[in-house]
């Protein structure tokens, strides 16, 4: 038989088949790492406070990551919500301005925090989730001695009430204060540092049912229900009035307070929740706590010798800069808390899935101190009545926004 030889391969197809790369493997794809967080998908009521799965975030530079033990809620929450706080974020937008918790990561150039750390912090926004990344800035250490609860409760609270009081106000031994809304938290921080001067005499106005339960927590010479006159009740007891006046409601008690200043007495407002009179914005309650405000002349303030002044903390901290006073405030007041002299005062703990139950107490003015929200909170169990209800809501609304959107479109 004759000698079979293999057919010789041609040179292209030899080089074509050298050239031909091998495939490289498809790259595993990493799942990104979510966290829970209580986002704001649009402003309104309670529903539009949704509990959501966020990518996690990361320290960037000059940036703590902060793993969040205990978020605090204010009136000015219930005011994003509303959508009738100044320069309002664009939705959705992760809520919260406070929280305390451990130091999880940090980022470049960031020298003063180690992971580990137990610390508060202030946030623009973000700081209702299990994790946030904050300037430095913003951050400060606190001992094992101050819970992450109370740290929540403390932070914001007492440095409004350390700064409006002390710094702004000038209290002094012997002086006579109005504050408004003394149930609340900032108003509980009030009465604790003028507790620390000798012989100040508050009077302070709340609604009656908590009158109580606010004498039981602090020396408060007169409380008043704010629906009463109080200022003839003042009157009253201190025929030239006060000398400081802190006031967080705005409107037509803004005309009382200065009215109600002896000479040489300062009035300071750092806050208007009068604007908020329901579940959501009402134009009307907004421009008439605008609208009740006379305007102001300087020279009768010249002549009456009283001083009139405004304080806000978000603006001061996030806009105008001012994080280094910020941070000796919070030393002081830190300092205060170590010696025993101050004390937050917590109403609730709620977890996130119950922020809106949460944050209707607050609405409802029925909270004595500060509201806490917890991400490691369970939830209350709902009944089967409640869920029902919520379910016939949520239905009522996805039809209401239908009809919108019907209308919109002139269908």
């Amino acid at each position: 038989m004759p000698e079979t030889t293999d057919a010789p391969v041609p040179e292209t197809d030899a080089k074509a088949a050298e050239a031909k790369p091998t495939e490289a493997p498809a790259p595993a794809v990493v799942p990104v790492k979510e966290m829970k967080s209580i986002v704001l998908t649009g402003f309104g009521g309670v529903k539009m406070m949704k509990v959501q799965q966020k990518p996690e975030p990361s320290a960037g530079d000059g940036e703590v990551l902060i793993r969040v033990k205990a978020c605090g809620m204010s009136f000015t929450d219930l005011m994003v919500r509303q959508g009738v706080i100044d320069h309002p974020p664009k939705t959705p937008v992760i809520m919260g301005f406070e929280c305390a918790g451990i130091v999880e990561a940090v980022g470049a150039n960031v020298t003063d925090f180690n992971v580990g750390d137990k610390v508060i912090a202030f946030s623009d926004y973000k700081a209702w989730s299990e994790l946030v990344a904050v300037s430095a800035n913003y951050v400060y250490k606190v001992g094992d001695n101050l819970s992450f609860h109370d740290g929540a409760a403390l932070l914001m609270n007492f440095v409004v009430a350390y700064i409006i009081l002390f710094d702004l106000a000038g209290v002094r031994e012997g002086q006579s204060i109005l504050a408004h809304s003394l149930g609340g938290g900032v108003g509980q921080a009030i009465i604790q540092l003028a507790n620390t001067i000798p012989n100040v005499t508050i009077f302070g106005t709340a609604s009656s049912h908590k009158h109580e339960a606010i004498k039981s927590k602090g020396n408060v010479a007169h409380l008043f229900d704010h629906n009463a006159d109080y200022t003839q009740a003042i009157r009253k007891e201190s025929s030239d009035g006060v000398d400081i006046v802190l006031d967080c409601l705005c409107g037509d008690d803004t005309n009382k307070g200065i009215a109600l200043l002896r000479p040489m007495g300062k009035y300071i407002l750092y806050g208007s929740s009068n604007i908020v009179s329901g579940e959501t914005r009402s134009i009307f309650s907004f421009a008439k706590s605008w609208w009740q405000v006379d305007k102001v002349n300087p020279l009768k303030l010249f002549d009456d010798n009283k001083m009139i002044g405004g304080f806000q903390l978000r603006r001061l901290l996030f806009r105008q800069g001012h994080y280094e006073y910020v941070r000796k405030v919070v030393t002081r007041v830190l300092d205060l808390f170590n010696q025993g002299k101050i004390k937050p005062i917590i109403d609730s703990v709620w977890a996130f899935e119950d922020v809106g139950e949460a944050m209707q107490k607050l609405c409802d003015r029925k909270n004595i101190g500060k509201i806490i929200l917890d991400p490691t909170a369970e939830p209350t169990p709902k009944s089967p009545e409640k869920k029902t209800a919520e379910a016939t809501v949520s239905a009522e609304g996805a039809a209401g926004e239908e009809k919108k959107d019907a209308l919109a479109n002139g269908e």
